[in-house]
Parts: C-alpha cells; sequence; structure tokens
C-alpha cells in the first residue's frame, strides 16, 4: 500500500528546512533507521554531498540516519532496498532528467507502489504526478521524457500563488497558466500551496496543513479543497 507525503515545500517563512514537517515526519518514518535522500534536483546548484548534508541535519532531529543515492554503488539496489525515500526539491527538470539517466524512475515507482515510505518536497512532489508539464522551473536540461512517477492520479503544481489584490503585475497568474495547459491536455492539476501537503495512503489522498488547495479539472471551474478533505476527481 502506497505511503506518501508530498508537500509544497521543504521550508516555510520564518522555520528551519523540513520544520514545519518534522511532527508529522516522526510519525510517518517510525521505525526508520537510514532515508535513502535523491539529491538530483539540485537546488541553486548545491552539490550532491551538500544537500545531502542539509537534509541530514533536519533528520537528525528525529533520530534518521541519511544517505545520498549518489553514495551508493547501485543506485538501483538503493532504491529497492531503502527503508524510506525522500526526493527534494530544486530543478525538475535536472531531476527528471538523472531519474532517467540513471534507470531507476521505474524502481522507484515500483517500490513507492509497493509501499516503500516516500517523502517529496517541490520537485520531489512534482514528480508524483502524471507528469512534471506543472513545474514552475525554467528547462535548463532536456529529460527524455516528462512523463514521471503516475503515483497519483494528477498533476501537482507545487508552491502554488493566488493573485495578489491590487497588483499592478499584467503577467500570467498560476492559474492562467494552468488553464493554458488544459486546452491541450486532460489531467487534473492540483494547486498545492506553501506549508500544505498530501498524504497518502493506498488509493485515499488527503490534503494536510494549514491551507486550502485549488484543483483544476479541464473544462470545471477551479475548486477549493479544505485542509483535512480527501481530493476526489469528477
Amino acid at each position: 500500500m502506497k505511503k506518501m507525503i508530498i508537500a509544497s515545500t521543504s521550508t516555510v517563512y520564518g522555520s528551519s528546512y523540513l520544520e514545519y514537517l518534522l511532527p508529522t515526519l516522526k510519525t510517518f518514518f517510525k521505525g526508520v533507521h537510514t532515508l535513502v535522500f535523491i539529491p538530483f534536483a539540485r537546488p541553486g546548484g548545491v552539490s550532491y554531498d551538500g544537500y545531502t548534508e542539509v537534509v541530514q541535519k533536519a533528520f537528525s532531529k528525529i533520530d534518521i540516519n541519511v544517505k545520498g543515492v549518489h553514495e551508493y554503488n547501485n543506485v538501483n539496489d538503493a532504491i529497492l532496498n531503502a527503508e524510506a525515500i525522500f526526493t527534494g526539491g530544486g530543478n525538475t527538470f535536472e531531476l527528471v532528467n538523472q531519474l532517467y539517466k540513471n534507470d531507476i524512475i521505474d524502481t522507484l515507482k515500483k517500490v513507492i507502489n509497493n509501499g516503500t515510505p516516500y517523502l517529496g518536497t517541490s520537485a520531489g512532489s512534482n514528480i508524483c504526478g502524471i507528469s512534471m508539464m506543472n513545474t514552475n522551473d525554467m528547462p535548463i536540461v532536456y529529460p527524455p521524457s516528462f512523463v514521471t512517477l503516475g503515483c497519483i492520479p494528477f498533476n501537482i503544481n507545487a508552491h502554488y500563488l493566488d493573485p495578489i489584490e491590487g497588483s499592478k503585475h499584467m503577467g500570467e497568474t498560476r492559474e492562467t497558466r494552468i488553464k493554458e495547459y488544459h486546452v491541450f491536455n486532460e489531467v487534473p492539476v492540483l494547486g498545492l500551496r506553501e506549508g500544505s501537503w498530501l498524504s497518502v495512503e493506498g488509493n485515499s489522498i488527503t490534503l494536510k496543513g494549514e491551507h486550502s488547495a485549488r484543483l483544476f479539472q479541464q473544462n470545471l471551474k477551479p475548486v477549493e479543497l479544505e485542509s483535512g478533505v480527501e481530493v476526489a476527481l469528477r
């Protein structure tokens, strides 16, 4: 049975890395001694080792050891044998590119579907959907495919932002961009606001955190989902 936390972000304003999620993660990862971390998204171009150190510092607060997947001799075996897995944020294009390059995207999907606990934040959440096509990131590399894990039946738009009332900004809003996507694509999109996450247990997907989320479906009006409700598609 799938067991996932799919979070919009790793860090909310005024707190340290993963701090707002640690109470939830302590329960979610109960019994896990070593977590396999996938650092491929590399926020700000940080090294894999440097990124892993940041994650280790956070997880040490709940007594979990962290080892970067790049530290293993066989990346595929590392995923197959992981007690639990965390994919961090950064650039989704590069993350997906490396998952394909290392030939582990199918293995990652397999172990998640078989019940290995999985945490994703930002880019690591974007890959949980049908495709990565609703990322906000710049296309700094060209992955072999935009198809991702498909562990949930919709796409994620992490860091979703609402229009600011009174703003004089004349550019596209997130909602506008998602509507453009739905001209050509049927896959639903969930706009996940900062500080919110999805709790996935089997086929049940529940919104958690302080904020509502915005669900977009082709040819339907967007719907606000309140925290605590299951995500249901029409």
